[in-house]
């Protein structure tokens, strides 16, 4: 069940975010995808955690079929991504919030905003400070701009094109998910022009003087360095009750790379009295 609503607040202009539900009944689960991701790319692991689990996956704002913003911001994603919750899968108390990457950031803040709306936290492979990633996301977004999309008439087309800037199958056909046939022909859904100008916002981390006293798992791959032991201190000081697990043979992607693994962790955290 797939489902769009306009989230206002203050004196924030109105914007519609997409999301899709999977199931209908049990404990409410919320994934935040990364970037260039979709909520649909937490498809298998929410249909997975059915029927005890009832998820919606979220398009962030400048990605998928939500709307674009004028600029990318955590506080302003995480006040955004709030009151859509608010109004409407949170509108009957708070739900347990899944991360990833940047979607782990805006889960971070979200909690430490806006706490009455998260039950649980799970924050995947990224800590609360400035990532070194820019450099590779930097090229990313320049290979997939460099695109001549009025050439281009079939997918595989534009997967020929970005090959060689792009060696890696599985990396390249996550990017090219971003790529949507239209009447007028081929057009990126996100926003690559604000993605590529925002790179170091993305990358930070707002400082934010609260702290989220509810349980916490934190997730890392094994053969990822987006969390090294100097971001534990910070980490334990903005979430006290956190709990953290390394997944065995997955890199960043670890949802994609180990699902088995990474459902198991989630059906265990949130599903367990222990952490209460």
């Amino acid at each position: 069940m797939a489902s769009s609503w306009p989230s206002t607040f203050g004196a924030v202009e109105q914007i519609r975010i997409h999301a899709t539900q999977i199931g209908d009944d049990g404990a409410r689960i919320v994934f935040l995808h990364g970037l260039f991701g979709q909520g649909k790319n937490f498809t298998r692991i929410a249909k997975s955690l059915t029927p005890q689990f009832t998820s919606l996956l979220v398009d962030l704002p400048n990605h998928g079929r939500s709307d674009w913003t004028e600029q990318v911001d955590y506080v302003d994603l995480a006040d955004r991504v709030g009151q859509f919750l608010r109004d409407g899968f949170a509108a009957d108390g708070p739900v347990h919030v899944v991360g990833h990457s940047m979607g782990g950031k805006v889960a971070m803040v979200l909690a430490l905003r806006h706490p009455d709306l998260v039950d649980r936290l799970v924050v995947a492979d990224i800590a609360p400070r400035h990532s070194e990633s820019a450099g590779q996301f930097e090229h990313l977004l320049d290979s997939l701009k460099s695109l001549d999309l009025s050439r281009i008439r079939r997918r595989g087309e534009a997967d020929e094109q970005l090959k060689p800037m792009v060696p890696d199958d599985t990396v390249r056909g996550f990017l090219l998910q971003n790529l949507r046939s239209t009447p007028d022909g081929f057009r990126w859904q996100a926003n690559l022009e604000l993605l590529r100008d925002s790179l170091i916002p993305i990358a930070g981390f707002p400082h934010i003087d609260a702290t989220f006293d509810h349980p916490v798992l934190w997730l890392a791959g094994e053969r990822s360095d987006y969390i090294t032991d100097q971001d534990r201190p910070e980490m334990e000081r903005l979430f006290p009750r956190m709990t953290y697990v390394v997944i065995k043979n997955a890199g960043h992607w670890l949802h994609s790379e180990q699902p088995e693994a990474f459902t198991s962790a989630l059906r265990v955290f949130l599903s367990t009295d222990r952490w209460n």
